[in-house]
């Protein structure tokens, strides 16, 4: 089953790119962690911060597959260690691309290519609406969602 949002944001692509790898933008948006890779394709990227494993807890890791400034950047991701012991075979690919409508950015987010039986399914479907609610709220505003955490 896939997973496939848009968002219009009424900002420059530039302003969301930045939110989505920058670790500002990060940190702001995906739940304080920060998205750390040197963005080459078949490289490793990690999203880090506070959780189970302290500071520098790894929610998210994998490989980036596409990386486009100001377009598309897509990965495939497992979720991290402190949460399946069978992380590394867990699966799906994320694709953000970005593209001018107007004055605005629509923000097109696929979540695919998922593991059968992925236990991160359920999880996935219900945290990408608040990632990019925040995403398009701190890109309007400056501001950061309080989901009372």
């Amino acid at each position: 089953m896939d997973l496939k949002y848009e968002f219009y944001i009424n900002a420059g692509r530039e302003e969301v790119w930045n939110a989505l790898i920058s670790s500002e933008g990060t940190r702001s948006s995906f739940f304080g962690s920060e998205l750390r890779s040197n963005f080459q394709p078949g490289q490793p990227f990690a999203y880090v911060g506070p959780g189970n494993d302290g500071e520098e807890t790894v929610h998210v890791y994998g490989e980036i597959l596409e990386f486009e400034p100001l377009s598309t950047l897509s990965y495939l991701e497992h979720p991290g260690p402190s949460y399946h012991s069978n992380h590394a075979e867990l699966q799906s690919r994320v694709t953000f691309q970005l593209e001018t409508v107007g004055e605005c950015t629509k923000l097109t987010l696929i979540n695919d290519q998922f593991t059968d039986n992925h236990p991160s399914f359920d999880n996935a479907q219900n945290s990408w609406w608040m990632i990019l609610s925040s995403i398009k709220t701190w890109v309007e505003t400056g501001k950061t969602l309080n989901f009372g955490w």
